[in-house]
């Protein structure tokens, strides 16, 4: 489905590929060039070798039988909401604006609209070599970011998917009701960041959840307070993991305003005892902070994605500690990419769905992408095989590698579940080695076990060219985190880091034995310091946050940023 603005620029310029409400293919002629309406369908027959190999049925010939009742008389629409095609071969017709999202189409003549198609043939469901060579693979939105500092093209814009953010949306509400069905009493959930980890945030969110207070234009101090002076909560909710950690990190250096606050009545009346309470438990630590303000509390929701799981396990082991996590969907930037619907799986379980927007999956052998690959459809994929998520733009007309890596589980109603693994584009390479997020993770979490004392907040990595291009020593790897629990580290601990590197990845022990790559490099920064880079990545028209929290950062003034905040 396209949009009218897409239809129109489509019909004045060149090729594109639009999707049509079946998934079938339409050739058609616009100002002198062939237009392909419509990518594959997503198959709905499971089985066989893969999760499945019968495709969905699609009619031979040149033309759709309609299906359904007889349609009323007049011009008719082809639309989501059509049982089926009138379009014939060489008929010219107009493009009829449904909605935002849909575009459908009319007679030549209609008065709705000016842009009008010919069309030249139908095409079957499982053209695939068509519509893969109409839109070629562009690069991952990190590879672009490579490419040019100075000349940074925007990641794929966040698409106006209501159907599938509205999916998300209800499906979790339903989910999140039966494992917790008293969350959804009123007053018993309040939402801790401006904007709420539900993919469609429709107008009666608030009431479906009993939100104690309307999302809208609040700081996330002031929808704290509000949280705070509500005893009886069930569900905390915030739009991501790494902004709930920023939410707690601000309650402990701030506590003793917000308690002031609270007991001056600045947000109505004046609650002694409640800011007591809250002075009482900041003053027994972090861990289980959570439980000790809301002692009725459950469920904490936030919006998985990119870069979420380091700060989901520091909420688990301190603040929200004996508290269950739920994600209501998976998003990146291309928009919601999966459902959740099993909130008691801690492993982080989605189904991938059909319909908007279109997912391909390309195989991924030993972490990298196979370039002669060909994209497999949801129903061609393999189990316990990985693969990169491929998006179809339906408003820019690309298809995009979107670098999100995922792992085939199972199957849930004739489509793929999966667990998301990691992003190719997370990548450390100063000599030809690749280093991907992954392999990282597991070096600094064994590292960071061996510091007493120590618990991992956050973290970012370097590549050294980045910082200081002139530097004259070997390169190596700059990295920055945030601790809890230690303020100062050992020439002998921060050693640690560069010895789990040499075990987990063998080509960097082959590269430091050689002396091609120094000893990676590890600063500890101030408290709040990711908290100023997530505002500046949120300010970069290039960043995918939010949602996605990059952990090696490519621009130099962002790494910058944290090189100024290093306390040790």
């Amino acid at each position: 489905m396209a949009t009218a603005a897409a239809a129109a620029a489509a019909a004045a310029a060149a090729a594109a590929v639009v999707a049509t409400p079946t998934g079938h293919a339409v050739a058609a002629e616009a100002a002198g060039q062939t237009i392909l309406a419509g990518p594959p369908p997503t198959p709905g027959g499971l089985g066989g070798t893969g999760l499945g190999s019968r495709l969905a049925a699609s009619e031979t010939g040149t033309e759709h039988t309609p299906r359904g009742p007889k349609p009323a008389a007049g011009p008719r629409v082809v639309s989501e909401e059509s049982p089926g095609f009138l379009l014939s071969p060489q008929g010219e017709y107009s493009l009829h604006p449904i909605s935002q999202t849909v575009s459908g189409f009319l007679p030549r003549g209609s008065p709705h609209s000016s842009h009008f198609l010919r069309v030249s043939g139908i095409l079957r469901a499982t053209d695939l070599s068509t519509f893969r060579s109409h839109l070629p693979l562009t690069k991952t939105r990190q590879a672009k970011e490579e490419e040019s500092e100075e000349k940074l093209l925007s990641p794929a814009p966040l698409q106006d998917h209501r159907e599938a953010s509205l999916q998300a949306t209800l499906l979790g509400l339903v989910t999140l009701n039966k494992a917790y069905p008293e969350v959804l009493t009123p007053g018993s959930t309040a939402c801790v960041t401006p904007t709420s980890p539900w993919p469609n945030s429709v107008p009666w969110l608030r009431h479906a959840l009993g939100r104690v207070s309307p999302l809208g234009a609040k700081d996330s101090q002031t929808l704290l307070l509000e949280a705070l002076i509500s005893p009886g909560l069930r569900a905390l909710e915030a739009r991501t993991a790494v902004e709930l950690l920023d939410v707690f990190v601000g309650l402990e250096a701030d506590g003793k305003e917000m308690a002031e606050a609270i007991a001056a009545g600045n947000l109505g009346t004046p609650l002694p005892s409640r800011a007591a309470e809250l002075q009482e438990a900041l003053e027994q630590g972090p861990r289980g902070l959570a439980l000790r303000l809301w002692p009725k509390l459950q469920v904490v929701v936030t919006l998985d994605a990119g870069g979420q799981a380091e700060a989901v396990a520091a909420l688990r082991a301190l603040w929200c500690q004996g508290l269950a996590f739920f994600s209501p969907a998976y998003a990146a930037s291309g928009g919601v990419m999966a459902l959740n619907l099993w909130p008691e799986q801690p492993q982080g379980f989605y189904l991938l769905p059909p319909g908007v927007p279109f997912i391909e999956l390309l195989p991924v052998k030993e972490g990298t992408q196979e370039e002669a690959a060909s994209t497999l459809l949801l129903t061609d994929v393999q189990r316990e095989e990985e693969y990169e998520l491929v998006l179809t733009d339906h408003a820019g007309l690309t298809r995009c590698r979107l670098g999100d890596v995922v792992r085939v589980v199972g199957a849930y109603n004739q489509c793929p579940v999966v667990s998301f693994t990691g992003r190719l584009g997370q990548t450390l390479s100063v000599r030809g080695e690749v280093t991907d997020e992954n392999i990282f993770s597991a070096a600094l979490a064994k590292a960071v076990g061996q510091w007493p004392g120590a618990k991992l907040l956050d973290h970012a990595c370097v590549e050294s060219s980045i910082l200081d291009p002139c530097d004259g020593s070997a390169p190596h790897y700059e990295v920055f985190m945030e601790l809890r629990g230690l303020r100062n580290l050992s020439e002998e601990n921060r050693d640690k880091l560069d010895h789990c590197l040499k075990e987990v990845s063998p080509h960097y022990k082959s590269l430091r034995l050689r002396g091609s790559v120094s000893p990676a490099k590890v600063h500890l920064v101030r408290p709040g310091s990711f908290r100023v880079l997530r505002e500046a990545l949120a300010a970069c028209p290039s960043s995918s946050f939010p949602p996605e929290m990059p952990r090696v950062l490519r621009l130099g003034h962002l790494a910058k940023l944290l090189q100024k905040r290093v306390m040790s």
